[in-house]
């Protein structure tokens, strides 16, 4: 491709032809229409071709294989499957007196974003403590344990 426009172009012609035609089972049909919208509203900002490619590798091959950033997305996004809420809170909402409060009621992983941007360098490797706030039910993430590090 010679541009990102043409490649989001390419990306989201060929997922809605792939749509008409149901050349996927019809579990993944919510995704390929949030691609779908993605790519329309976003255009080149949607970076359809770097979320076809999670979902590629996230669906294929062996977890532990992948970066830290990839596998602590998967988590994050396998905890919000089962009713979860994650939240990057910016420094304002994550401490002094303009912090969010959070709920014990609310099954909550909370991360923050400073935290976050110097954990991990360019290829996805954890080099720094990532700071973390869990609320809600922690005892249920025990119930399928998830090794994020190697």
């Amino acid at each position: 491709m010679n541009s990102d426009a043409q490649a989001n172009l390419f990306l989201t012609r060929w997922l809605a032809t792939a749509q008409k035609q149901r050349r996927f089972p019809r579990e993944i049909a919510p995704d390929i229409e949030w691609l779908l919208k993605k790519g329309r509203t976003l255009g080149v900002n949607a970076k359809l071709g770097n979320k076809l490619d999670y979902l590629w590798r996230s669906c294929t091959g062996e977890l532990s294989e992948q970066n830290d950033m990839f596998r602590l997305t998967y988590a994050l996004e396998t905890a919000r499957d089962t009713g979860w809420v994650y939240r990057v809170l910016s420094d304002k909402e994550w401490t002094g007196r303009h912090a969010i409060t959070l709920s014990a009621d609310v099954s909550g992983v909370y991360l923050s974003r400073s935290s976050l941007d110097s954990a991990f360098d360019e290829k996805g490797g954890q080099i720094m403590p990532l700071m973390v706030r869990l609320t809600g039910n922690v005892a249920g993430l025990t119930h399928q344990p998830l090794r994020l590090a190697q």
